[in-house]
């Protein structure tokens, strides 16, 4: 990682054991977190919904996918 994602404990522990590649798949799967439950990032509460998903993928159970979530149909 070129940096600490977040600037907090969780940041860190990102920053010392999770790889460029599995940063880049989190972003990924983030996109679909922020936009299923519409999160406003510049709110405290958007911040630690995301940041909480975050620990849950990289170490914990894994995060899940919202309840209402539809995956895209293929074309």
């Amino acid at each position: 990682m070129p940096y600490k994602p977040f600037n907090n404990e969780l940041g860190q522990r990102i920053y010392d054991g999770v790889s460029l590649e599995a940063w880049k798949m989190w972003l990924e799967f983030s996109k679909m977190i922020v936009n299923e439950y519409r999160l406003d990032l510049t709110s405290p509460q958007g911040q630690r919904l995301l940041q909480e998903q975050a620990e849950k993928y990289f170490f914990g159970e894994g995060a899940a996918l919202p309840p209402d979530y539809v995956p895209p149909q293929a074309k």
